[in-house]
């Protein structure tokens, strides 16, 4: 070896041979490469975060968690020993301490489009989840037109049951790189993390078809997944995306399906509640008053909660894509939310117009899902 070759030369031709599946080699030339390389310095952290990589695709968890402390050790804090340190610890089955890491990893780069994919992916792998979710929509959000980004939601969908999601996710991320489908079949550690995620959509989608190629070999063996596994389900082949296209998903139809669910609930719950205050005013009017009071802020609380906990993707897109797509829906939500208070504006200030105007914001919303407007 040259003693004038420098450790960012030494690593790139570890890089090299890790491409063509040589890693003992690609590990002696990051040997060299450090013992060249002044300590604490940044060509030492990115030469130990490349041999933790190259530990890891050679399937040696230890010897990569090893290597991605020392370097998230010496370095600045830089997302990429933390990353594979996640997977290090994952591999190694400590999963609550790969949660810890990859949440770290969200917090510190909310914008970054590669943290909140890959932190996302990290994080569903050791403790999937809704806060999984939202940081694999956050990372489409932030790189619409990344298709790893794409390939990351469709496997913490896949994760959760998602079947839908999943498989729109993984469309759009084919349509924006063709390559994505022989991503797992990849070798060397350059592209380790999309290899990742596509051997794990491929492990999922075992007993359900997403359209995944089959892997061309036995799968490696990874710990046994700690999150929710996808029950067996016949899903379709990904429909085909024509242009132009949205780079950012449509609602998917789990989330369809909960916003129809809260207008059915919340417009007949607000009819019946008003038909009864209605009948009360024979009684007496005040007791109408106090019970349309009572029962409207129950109504609308009970309607809110709901809808917060059915969607598959997190509320504030589903409400954007809803008014974006379709308009007709999303008015027959916004009055299902509006009908309770009306309620509620009776007992406040009483009179049957008041009263009458809940109903009808009621009837129109369920009339909009009876008409099939979507």
């Amino acid at each position: 070896m040259e003693s004038d070759t420098t450790p960012e030369e030494h690593r790139q031709r570890a890089l090299l041979l890790a491409d063509l599946g040589r890693y003992d080699e690609a590990a002696e030339e990051i040997a060299a490469g450090l013992s060249a390389a002044p300590s604490a310095t940044p060509d030492e952290c990115a030469l130990l975060a490349t041999l933790a990589r190259i530990h890891l695709a050679a399937e040696q968890p230890v010897e990569a968690l090893a290597a991605a402390e020392r370097a998230a050790a010496t370095g600045p804090a830089t997302v990429a020993p933390l990353v594979v340190r996640a997977m290090a610890l994952t591999d190694s089955r400590r999963f609550g301490e790969a949660a810890r890491v990859a949440g770290e990893i969200l917090r510190t780069w909310p914008e970054d489009a590669y943290a909140q994919r890959t932190g996302a992916a990290l994080l569903s792998e050791s403790r999937n989840g809704q806060e999984a979710l939202n940081a694999a929509w956050n990372g489409v959000r932030i790189a619409p037109t990344e298709a790893e980004a794409h390939l990351v939601l469709a496997v913490v969908a896949a994760r959760l049951r998602l079947f839908d999601l999943a498989q729109r996710a993984y469309a759009e991320a084919l349509e924006l790189d063709a390559t994505i489908g022989d991503a797992g079949q990849d070798v060397g550690i350059v592209r380790l993390e999309r290899r990742r995620w596509a051997r794990a959509l491929e492990e999922l989608a075992e007993e359900a078809s997403l359209g995944v190629p089959p892997a061309q070999a036995p799968p490696e063996d990874r710990p046994e997944e700690p999150a929710v596994r996808p029950a067996p389900s016949n899903w379709s082949e990904p429909p085909a995306v024509s242009r132009p296209r949205k780079p950012v998903l449509d609602v998917s139809a789990d989330s369809a399906g909960a916003v129809l669910q809260t207008i059915r609930y919340g417009a007949n719950g607000t009819l019946v509640a008003a038909v009864l205050t209605a009948a009360m005013t024979l009684v007496s009017v005040g007791i109408s008053r106090v019970w349309a009071g009572l029962i409207g802020v129950l109504v609308f609380a009970a309607v809110v909660l709901w809808f917060r906990s059915r969607p598959a993707e997190p509320v504030g897109m589903v409400l954007s894509r809803l008014r974006a797509g379709d308009r007709w829906l999303a008015a027959a939500l916004y009055l299902t939310f509006a009908a309770p208070l009306f309620l509620v504006a009776y007992a406040a200030v009483g009179g049957l117009p008041t009263l009458i105007g809940g109903m009808v914001l009621a009837a129109v919303a369920e009339l909009v899902v009876l008409l099939g407007r979507r």
